[in-house]
């Protein structure tokens, strides 16, 4: 029996040496990037240049959306302060003429020019005068507004 003795004793030191290569093992499986059993579930890996493609193409197309907006709102405010630009200009013509009654607001009147170069401002229109029309040349029709500034309604040109 010291011979079996001496073959388990011996079998005991032999040390186990595994035969998977130990670059294809891990301690710590469930940080791979892939199943580690036949029984695991699928992983696939993510097309991340495509995921990221998606989004910037998203991202740009909601921007341009909102920037698009801005610049109409922007055309707007534009549009909106050159009238009232013109209108100051429009005022500061009728305030510079000649005012013979207190304007009204609200009330229509038009604007003359005189023969001698100046401005008036009357309560007749053009059409009214008939053969006796007084004045160089017909300007403009306005409305006085609640902020004293003058709305244009006609102009000679149309």
């Amino acid at each position: 029996m010291k011979e079996e003795e001496k073959n388990t004793e011996q079998e005991a030191k032999k040390v186990w040496v595994n035969p998977i290569d130990p670059d294809k093992i891990t301690t710590s499986p469930s940080t791979l990037p892939y199943a580690h059993t036949l029984s695991g579930a699928v992983i696939r890996p993510t097309k991340e240049g495509q995921i990221k493609s998606r989004a910037v193409k998203s991202m740009e197309l909601q921007t341009n959306i909102q920037l698009d907006q801005i610049k109409e709102q922007m055309a707007l405010l534009a549009e909106q302060a050159r009238k009232l630009q013109d209108r100051q200009e429009v005022s500061m013509q009728i305030y510079n003429a000649r005012i013979p009654f207190e304007p009204v607001i609200n009330k229509v009147y038009h604007l003359y020019l005189k023969k001698d170069g100046k401005r008036i401002l009357s309560l007749i229109g053009p059409e009214q005068w008939g053969r006796s029309f007084k004045y160089e040349a017909f300007v403009a029709t306005v409305k006085l507004l609640g902020d004293h500034t003058w709305e244009v309604l006609k102009t000679a040109e149309q």
